[in-house]
């Protein structure tokens, strides 16, 4: 199996940078994107009869791909529903078993539980200090026999439970059950039937077996704070992001570490890290059936594009492109490097972006929240960040 780099779908309408996006459960393509503009959008990326574009071409360069999609027109998705009752940016999303329900969160602190069809919430928790939120929440998942729990975590470094057949509503309901271990912000969160993985800014990943008691903590840097967790579907492994531009395989059973992808570029007789995660929480993943290792990029400097290895016509540094790296799960061997387009042909200047000193910014796409159909095991995954708009890719 090759890397699926083909572009087949954008998905526009978000008036600002997308932070969460999430497939329907199981083998559907359905898209749910997050944005900072505070709503959640579903789409079909299937775009409608008569309506498709050429998808890029690209071109393989040894185990480098980098595609061309400025050159060319991509179809584009189809917005199914928007919803909209968040006060503040979105950071997480994820969706039940059954497809009928998802839930949200965000910066106002508060987990909304949507039904799909109505776009009507159903529960509301968190929203303020009655509930003992005290910060953004940055990460949600369904727990319990017939997802009929939420976990949720954020800045104020507690990871919270809450019962989602319950009556309480907003302020007034409270957490069954929460977890206050870790000494920083909770970045990610991963249920497995009894067990909560968590991970934290404090460098720790700690998982929390309900059923038993027991807490497990796996340090995993003592700089660094994590930032992504992926979980293999047989539970034995987990894949770990942290702020040190390092993605690492571990060992549930007796915390090792198996493998450590990153990328380098020699520099006479230093190497500097060419894919860089040092600053934002960007999101890595398992993919196509686990064998590759996929991360964001958040391109923090303009040398990222000596990665390239055909430079965009404009100059160096000036591309508001970003990318997608991907690796082999076993190896480690960086497999591929692919373009994510800012947007459709002339969005990348539609617009400017000025700063406090009065001066254009530099636009970017920080490709920071990934998500691959069927929980890693199907044919496409998708992309966003401060572009506004997702990318779909596909197998050619």
């Amino acid at each position: 199996m090759s890397f699926p780099d083909r572009p087949i779908a954008q998905l526009l309408g978000s008036n600002g940078p997308v932070h969460a996006v999430t497939y329907s459960a199981g083998s559907g393509t359905y898209i749910l994107t997050g944005s900072s503009d505070r709503s959640i959008r579903l789409y079909n990326p299937q775009p409608a009869i008569g309506t498709a574009g050429t998808a890029a071409k690209t071109k393989d360069h040894g185990f480098v791909t980098k595609a061309g999609h400025s050159r060319a027109t991509i179809p584009q998705g189809r917005l199914i529903q928007t919803y909209a009752e968040h006060g503040y940016e979105i950071l997480s999303l994820a969706c039940a078993a059954d497809n009928a329900r998802f839930v949200s969160s965000g910066g106002d602190r508060t987990i909304f539980l949507w039904d799909v069809t109505t776009a009507q919430t159903l529960r509301r928790f968190g929203g303020g200090h009655a509930a003992g939120v005290s910060g953004r929440v940055n990460c949600v998942s369904f727990a319990g026999e017939g997802d009929s729990l939420v976990v949720s975590g954020g800045f104020d470094t507690i990871v919270r439970v809450w019962d989602t057949r319950s009556g309480g509503q907003g302020a007034g309901a409270k957490p069954i059950q929460t977890f206050s271990d870790a000494r920083d912000a909770i970045t990610a969160i991963v249920v497995r039937g009894p067990e909560i993985l968590v991970a934290s800014v404090d460098g720790r990943v700690r998982t929390y077996d309900v059923r038993t008691g027991r807490l497990t903590t796996d340090v995993i840097s003592g700089t660094a704070g994590v930032t992504s967790l992926s979980l293999t579907r047989d539970g034995r492994s987990v894949l770990i992001g942290a702020l040190d531009s390092r993605l690492r395989l571990l060992d549930r059973e007796n915390g090792t570490c198996l493998r450590t992808y990153s990328s380098q570029e020699r520099e006479g007789d230093t190497k500097r890290p060419v894919w860089r995660n040092e600053e934002l929480r960007v999101q890595s993943l398992l993919g196509g059936r686990e064998r590759f290792v996929v991360a964001g990029d958040e391109m923090m400097g303009s040398s990222n594009t000596k990665a390239d290895t055909e430079p965009p016509a404009s100059s160096q540094g000036s591309t508001p492109d970003g990318r997608v790296w991907a690796w082999d799960l076993l190896t480690g061997r960086e497999v591929a490097t692919v373009t994510v387009p800012w947007g459709p042909p002339g969005a990348a200047t539609s617009s400017r972006s000025i700063g406090r000193d009065g001066r254009e910014k530099e636009r970017r796409n920080v490709t920071s929240c990934l998500a691959w159909q069927d929980g890693g095991w199907g044919d496409h995954f998708c992309v966003g960040g401060t572009s506004g708009v997702v990318t779909v890719f596909g197998p050619r």
